[in-house]
């Protein structure tokens, strides 16, 4: 559609005629297709199709026929600048647009009487223009894969602590089992030991004793049968279990934020501390939690404060909001609830909600509690 539409301009512009030293003609017209076509296919060969275009846009200039806007190389420009491409291309490409932009004043000077002002202005504008706003084009694009990559990998991580949670539930299932079988083996040897000693003497403190042993078989089957049922309705874990990251990757998962676009500014008030392992990894999930849910639903800067206190770590988040609606900001999402129940398992908490226009996360996680609970 937009070959077609640069073909019909070029074509109009062919017919007026404006400067042209030659009208239009067949020639002309194979020669403005070539300039304009080739757009058709610019998602296979974008530099290709720029110097085609740009080859048969300068021949038509070179041949008299008034070409005074190239539409076809613009585009064609317009398309490569906006293409992904590493650093080396952007070199690559900058260095084949100023040749051929070069070639393509070169010829229209040729034909204009005195300094060439209008062809070199107007190269600069237009070809400037097209670089400008593909490059932002591109810029963009660039940031949103980044946001979801950045989405992306917080849901793996989030189905990652799933899976985790899931292994240590059969972890304490299988202790659970261990202890109440191994109760119940204990019960059962105390009771028939007895029975065998008393068989002779006592005939009814032995039909106690295996009465007891029936009662306590009994119970201890139907807790092993609630425990593997338990383990069976548990989702499956997929692939190995690995450790989730602590508070130490905090300035990995700032700077993944700010190479997606974000603008954000960390400070650390105190002296770090070596964490347990329960509120190493808490803090770390609530900063990457609230800087997703900032990403997501915020508008401009966020800032992160991490203070160590004598006898607690304190965490704030808090980023510019999209409406400062205290209505939505009341009613938490699944992630905040998330977040406040690991501070809440290690005696602390945590607060969300708007607070002048800005939405903010603050979490306390006590040292002295969360080492009581790993006790």
């Amino acid at each position: 559609m937009i070959a077609a539409v640069a073909f019909a301009l070029t074509l109009g512009m062919l017919s007026h005629g404006a400067g042209a030293t030659r009208p239009i003609d067949p020639l002309g017209v194979a020669l403005a297709g070539l300039a304009c076509l080739p757009l058709v296919v610019q998602r296979r060969s974008p530099l290709g199709v720029f110097v085609l275009c740009t080859i048969a846009s300068a021949t038509l200039e070179g041949f008299g026929y008034g070409l005074a806007l190239p539409f076809g190389p613009t585009v064609a420009l317009f398309y490569l600048v906006a293409a992904p491409r590493s650093a080396g291309q952007t070199r690559q490409i900058a260095g084949t647009a100023v040749v051929l932009g070069a070639i393509h004043v070169g010829v229209a000077a040729a034909s204009t009487p005195g300094f060439p002002t209008t062809p070199i202005l107007g190269a600069i504008i237009v070809w400037g223009s097209a670089w400008i706003v593909g490059d932002q084009l591109r810029q963009r694009s660039q940031r949103l894969a980044e946001r979801r990559e950045l989405a992306d990998r917080s849901e793996r991580e989030t189905a990652r602590e799933r899976r985790l949670a899931v292994a240590e539930e059969r972890s304490r299932i299988a202790r659970d089992l261990h202890d109440s079988a191994a109760h119940a083996i204990n019960v059962i040897l105390v009771q028939a030991g007895g029975a065998r000693l008393l068989q002779d003497r006592d005939p009814d403190a032995v039909s106690a004793a295996l009465s007891t042993i029936e009662d306590v078989a009994r119970e201890t089957i139907t807790e092993i049968d609630r425990l593997v049922h338990s383990l069976r309705e548990s989702d499956q874990p997929a692939g190995p279990v690995e450790l989730p990251a602590g508070l130490a990757s905090a300035g990995t998962l700032v700077e993944l934020h700010r190479g997606a676009g974000m603008t954000l500014d960390m400070q650390v008030e105190g002296s770090p501390l070596p964490l347990a392992p329960g509120p190493d990894q808490a803090a770390y999930r609530i900063l990457q939690e609230s800087l997703t849910n900032a990403a997501r639903h915020g508008a401009g800067s966020v800032q992160v404060r991490i203070a160590y206190g004598q006898s607690q770590l304190e965490l704030t988040i808090s980023n510019a909001m999209v409406h400062d609606d205290d209505g939505d900001a009341g009613t938490p999402g699944y992630g905040i609830l998330g977040m406040r129940e690991r501070a809440a398992l290690l005696g602390g908490a945590l607060h969300a909600g708007a607070h002048h226009g800005r939405f903010e996360v603050t979490a306390c996680l006590p040292y002295a509690a969360a080492a009581s609970a790993r006790q």
